[in-house]
């Protein structure tokens, strides 16, 4: 939730969950909560944080963007 009066609080959030529909969830129909579950997780631990690449972290994945902070901070 968004703090009171800042509208911008929450649109990462919101972004991302776009994101996710639009690349995973409307594309399929589960049969079970559970593989739901399962897909959603890979989809996030895999792709979205491995090798999916986003503009605003300079066209890298967060994989990226934290092993390049941990190489400059040695």
């Amino acid at each position: 939730m968004s703090r009171r009066g800042n509208c911008y609080d929450n649109a990462p959030i919101e972004s991302f969950w776009g994101q996710l529909k639009n690349e995973l969830v409307y594309h399929k129909a589960y049969e079970t909560r559970e593989d739901a579950i399962k897909d959603v997780t890979r989809y996030i631990e895999i792709f979205y944080n491995r090798q999916r690449i986003q503009k605003g972290l300079g066209f890298r994945s967060p994989a990226q963007v934290l092993r390049d902070f941990y190489r400059q901070a040695a």
